[in-house]
């Protein structure tokens, strides 16, 4: 080829180049700004879960350290295993009871299970009696909590 034809390419390869940045940041800026407009409790219930899965993997690997450590004794093994256990049981049981919530129309839903009581973070504006005890119902029967033991939130 002439070396005036390999130009010519090569000018054209970069010119394309830089549009497709170019729209690449465009579009990227546009997203970002779509993702703005949405409600903050869609945000609010994104970040719950994806603090409470990091935090969980935080303990998952503490728990995980005492049980391979060879300085561990017995007794820590064991302690950390039980935790470990009950650390799964816990996130099976929130999982359970979200996707329940959801099940019954609401959009959104975080649980949170503590030794003596059970929040639930419901995406509402507003709960009818008929809502909170649907909610009620549906955590009194998957964690035998007491009635007293219970808060739910709405958060629109």
């Amino acid at each position: 080829m002439k070396k005036r034809t390999k130009i010519i390419i090569i000018t054209a390869m970069v010119l394309l180049l830089g549009i497709t940045g170019y729209l690449n940041v465009m579009l990227n800026n546009s997203m970002s700004n779509n993702k703005e407009e949405t409600s903050t409790t869609s945000s609010y219930f994104q970040t719950y879960r994806s603090d409470r899965e990091s935090t969980r993997d935080q303990e998952m690997l503490y728990y995980d350290a005492i049980i391979a450590s060879e300085s561990s004794s017995a007794d820590a093994i064991a302690t950390a295993e039980s935790a470990k256990l009950a650390l799964i049981d816990q996130m099976e049981q929130e999982l359970v009871v979200e996707g329940l919530i959801k099940a019954k129309g609401f959009e959104d839903c975080v649980v949170t299970i503590s030794d003596d009581n059970v929040n639930a973070v419901v995406k509402s504006g507003t709960l009818t009696s008929t809502q909170v005890a649907q909610i009620v119902e549906i955590i009194q029967s998957q964690l035998s909590t007491g009635i007293e033991n219970i808060k739910i939130i709405p958060v629109e």
